[in-house]
């Protein structure tokens, strides 16, 4: 049975639902300046103002387009991911205001930060991603390598941080970074799925993009440790400096000393990669160094 979405309209912006929602309380925060509702998490978000001050808030709790579960699945997830944006605090993640319930639903208020989502999907779906001159990603790949490999640097300084705090990343993709073209500065906004160690899936297929994922992503009953994210590392630089999934060093855009170090990262063999990925750090900045 086809559902017909609804409609809703709040400021100036207007996003569609499976059913009707109360947002009343969205308006007493401020205008509502964008509105981001294609995701298929159960989470619809929103760029709200108030007195030249932005917030982006993240709300569980109305049933999305996009998503299949009920929205009591969205609200557990949601909550109990909150107090990862404290635990994980880093100038690359995005910085976390508040959390509470709100209405039927629980909210998420952060810090606005400027920058355009890499994996902008519902704006360019591939191929349009990979060759349209307004996709983020795009455009973020016409950048000089330099800025490129700094947007790494953050992405991979992180990561060795989430380490360090016992943490493995769980659903790490391009649709984790913003990047901003003014500043160029990049951003992690969504760690959602990102758990203490130790981690085993219980899955079968994890949540993520097959572009990021390792084998044991793939893998029930496996253990998800250091190495799974050295290959999540590996990987992210192959989408942001190479082939993408082509591995090849003839789609490789960064030198043969840093090449090496990244084909290393993503082994299917988890035991030939680097045992962690402030290894991996090392290793990196030594072969850019040499390169």
């Amino acid at each position: 049975m086809t559902i017909e979405p609804i409609t809703t309209h709040l400021d100036g912006v207007s996003f569609q639902l499976k059913e009707q929602h109360e947002f009343e309380w969205l308006k007493s925060m401020g205008n509502v300046f964008c509105v981001f509702d294609q995701q298929d998490s159960g989470n619809i978000s929103f760029g709200v103002e108030r007195d030249g001050e932005k917030v982006f808030v993240k709300y569980a709790g109305a049933r999305t387009i996009e998503y299949a579960g009920e929205p009591k699945e969205a609200i557990i997830r949601l909550k109990k991911a909150m107090p990862l944006y404290n635990e994980l605090r880093h100038p690359t993640l995005i910085e976390l205001i508040d959390h509470y319930e709100v209405g039927d639903g629980y909210a998420g208020v952060f810090k606005w930060a400027e920058g355009e989502c890499l994996h902008s999907h519902w704006s360019f779906p591939p191929p349009a991603k990979y060759n349209h001159p307004d996709s983020p990603f795009y455009r973020f790949r016409q950048l000089p390598l330099e800025e490129r490999l700094m947007g790494l640097e953050q992405i991979f300084s992180f990561h060795a941080h989430v380490e360090s705090e016992n943490y493995v990343a769980i659903d790490f993709y391009d649709g984790s970074i913003l990047y901003d073209f003014n500043t160029s500065t990049t951003k992690i906004c969504d760690i959602d799925f990102y758990h203490p160690k130790p981690y085993i899936n219980a899955m079968d297929r994890l949540w993520g993009s097959s572009r990021f994922m390792s084998p044991e992503e793939f893998e029930l009953g496996a253990q998800i440790d250091a190495r799974t994210n050295v290959f999540n590392m590996g990987a992210t630089a192959f989408v942001l400096l190479g082939g993408n999934m082509d591995r090849s060093l003839a789609g490789w855009e960064a030198g043969r000393e840093l090449y090496d170090v990244a084909l290393q990262a993503v082994e299917k063999d988890c035991n030939i990669r680097h045992s962690s990925v402030a290894e991996f750090y090392i290793a990196w900045h030594s072969a850019g160094k040499r390169g």
